[in-house]
């Protein structure tokens, strides 16, 4: 067996990575810090560290520990941001390089994946559960309901006009309650799906042109491609629902003037998803959706992919849990993160498995490069 190169093993670590040297400037970053700050290692590069986590923040004052003589620094649950991301909980290490130039080694491990990732586990058993429900809607509920509404119909051809209101709400109200059980109807299709390579930038870009004609003609559209992502494997009408979806509730939650919404493609390796039966999914794909509007109310945020759950005051709640619904049937997940002036919408996809490794270093080779 060949001897591992210090690019391998610094290309594996499994969490975000920096090096610093003795000034506090960013000097090295691996693949998973690319992905944590959502940026380029060119773009982070010859940074001060400080310019991105704040001069005051924790993360400092661990460098000042290690360089105080401790070979290494251990700090539990921090509070870190980093730019305009969300504050995130870590647990810091900072260790001493042992060289003439005191550089120091930072890694950075989050402590709200796992619990993520046993959330969007959570997500799917309950779109699963609603798929059982809407059939039992659809034969139990709307084939009556269309009679009750045809009987209103006959009743205001023969009542007085003081009576005519009474049916024609009758009729509203029918149509209201139809309209919300065709919606809960789309979980129980059961049609495969149409299975084939997926460019998600042309997914995004169709999703946005039609947000831009319709519901989001107040919004300004930020774009922050990765052009070297491999495609992933779906049905594009579908993935188009999805993120259609997560851009309607973007544009409702921005501003009427100011409104801005972020699309942001990435790829992290070493993302996976441990399934119940042993198997595990990779999921190097990222999407993400980010608004500037309001946020979601801190406590609706850990179900707000849970069917019928909306901060809404008119919501059916199953937009999001339809979408959760649609990328666990692409092998997918999603998450999300809030807080006021900033949500993200972050989805994680697989890629065509037959190419996947060679794309997968292909990628690495050009962003080391």
């Amino acid at each position: 067996m060949s001897a591992l190169t210090l690019e391998q093993i610094w290309g594996a670590i499994p969490y975000p990575a920096f090096v610093v040297d003795g000034d506090d400037t960013v000097i090295a970053c691996n693949s998973e810090a690319e992905a944590f700050c959502a940026m380029s290692h060119r773009q982070i590069l010859g940074k001060p560290l400080g310019k991105y986590v704040g001069d005051e923040s924790p993360v400092m004052e661990g460098l000042s520990q290690a360089r105080r003589g401790s070979v290494s620094v251990v700090l539990y649950n921090l509070e870190i941001g980093w730019g305009d991301r969300p504050v995130q909980t870590f647990t810091l290490r900072v260790s001493q390089l042992q060289d003439e130039f005191g550089r120091l080694l930072l890694l950075l491990h989050p402590r709200g994946m796992a619990d993520q990732m046993d959330r969007s586990l959570s997500n799917r058993s309950a779109a699963r559960s609603v798929t059982g429900m809407a059939a039992m809607l659809a034969h139990e509920i709307k084939n009556p309901l269309a009679g009750i509404s045809g009987a209103a119909q006959l009743l205001s051809m023969s009542v007085g006009e003081d009576d005519q209101e009474l049916t024609d709400l009758i009729q509203q109200e029918t149509a209201r309650i139809s309209t919300l059980v065709e919606r809960v109807e789309q979980f129980g299709e059961l049609r495969p799906l149409n299975r084939e390579e997926v460019n998600i930038h042309d997914v995004l870009d169709r999703a946005k042109r039609a947000a831009q004609a319709g519901f989001a003609r107040h919004v300004r559209f930020r774009e922050q491609y990765d052009p070297s992502l491999p495609p992933t494997i779906g049905d594009s009408d579908q993935l188009m629902q999805v993120f259609q979806n997560l851009l309607k509730n973007a544009a409702e939650a921005v501003p009427e003037v100011g409104g801005l919404i972020t699309l942001r493609t990435g790829y992290q390796p070493g993302v996976k998803l441990s399934l119940p039966n042993g198997r595990s999914e990779k999921l190097p794909l990222v999407v993400s959706v980010i608004d500037n509007g309001t946020g979601i109310p801190e406590n609706l945020i850990r179900d707000v992919f849970d069917p019928f759950v909306s901060s809404k005051s008119h919501g059916s709640g199953l937009g999001l849990s339809l979408v959760s619904k649609v990328l666990t049937d692409h092998g997918g997940v999603i998450e999300c993160e809030s807080v006021p002036g900033r949500t993200e919408f972050r989805v994680r996809l697989p890629i065509q498995s037959a190419s996947s490794e060679n794309k997968s270093k292909e990628i690495l080779e050009q962003r080391s490069a």
